[in-house]
């Protein structure tokens, strides 16, 4: 077995760490290290799609149900959406409404003839990600990630909600019929009394079409990232969830560690193994990658820079 010659870490801004002091060791580490200013996604860098975009939707559908060609395709992942005095609130989505495949099916029965009458098909060939199939050549608003709007007021992310276009105006009338939908489907009165959140609504997200193709340098890519894991398998990456720490593989290997905050963690679990795994000599070089655009880079020989002051926080 080849082992992995070069591992790419994905890292939030380094102002994300705050104050927390590095150790010792890795503070000397990242002194004697290469920094390199780079520019651009990060995630373009791990991946190569033409043409540029994040067709998400398409990705993930045809991991899912293979079936994502000659079509464009849109999420439209069940949500809980929570009133407020100031609006609505997206507190849930997709995989953390702990859906089965009944529980799907039931609702997505209601919402056929909408979309249906619509001029679209809807379907979850998985329970927590849901489809519609768009004609090639549909118009399409701007539709926020999950993730961005999370948390936020509602308003603030609905499909180009200072747009009076045709198209702006339709998808907003279409998911205010979809809450009406869900807010009386009797499965929502089963999953409040058992202590879950209702699916009182949807999110239009990712919408595309295949990309021409999917390119990456990498063997294996880890993400929590689903666009990141589809893309990388279309790519023919082995992409999988991120692991709680590393293990060792085979071929290049790109991490996303986007989401990480503490400082002490992250080096427990994946810069000391791999700073261990570079000193035997069984990585080449290890790449922290900034998503404030400061990279360091590790190589075996850069412990001869003995004269280097260790450094004692990420702060720029």
């Amino acid at each position: 077995m080849t082992a992995a010659t070069t591992a790419t870490l994905l890292l939030p801004e380094r102002e994300r760490f705050g104050g927390q002091r590095l150790s010792e060791d890795l503070g000397r580490r990242l002194a004697r290290a290469d920094r390199v200013a780079r520019t651009g996604d990060p995630l373009a860098r791990v991946l190569d799609v033409l043409p540029r975009g994040w067709p998400v939707a398409a990705a993930t559908r045809q991991r899912d149900a293979r079936d994502a060609a000659h079509a464009a395709w849109l999420r439209a992942d069940p949500a809980y959406v929570r009133p407020d005095l100031n609006g609505a609130r997206l507190l849930s989505y997709g995989q953390a409404l702990a859906l089965d495949e009944a529980a799907a099916a039931d609702f997505l029965r209601s919402l056929k003839p909408l979309f249906g009458d619509a001029g679209f098909t809807i379907d979850a060939p998985v329970p927590s990600r849901w489809y519609l199939r768009l004609p090639q050549g549909a118009r399409l608003p701007v539709f926020a990630t999950p993730e961005t709007a999370l948390g936020a007021d509602l308003f603030e992310h609905l499909p180009d909600a200072a747009d009076s276009s045709p198209e702006g105006r339709r998808w907003r009338s279409l998911l205010s019929e979809a809450q009406v939908t869900l807010h009386n489907h009797p499965r929502n009165a089963a999953r409040i009394a058992a202590g879950l959140a209702p699916v009182n609504s949807l999110w239009f997200w990712g919408a595309g079409v295949l990309p021409d193709h999917v390119r990456t340098t990498y063997a294996r890519i880890y993400s929590d990232d689903e666009a990141l894991t589809a893309l990388g398998a279309l790519a023919g990456a082995d992409a999988a969830a991120l692991p709680p720490r590393w293990s060792a593989g085979e071929g290049d290997l790109a991490v996303d560690l986007r989401r990480a905050r503490d400082l002490q963690a992250l080096e427990r679990d994946w810069l000391a193994p791999l700073a261990a795994e570079l000193d035997a000599g069984r990585i080449g070089r290890i790449a922290l990658d900034f998503a404030d655009g400061e990279a360091f880079e590790l190589a075996r020989g850069q412990r001869w820079r003995f004269w280097r002051r260790p450094l004692r926080s990420l702060q720029p």
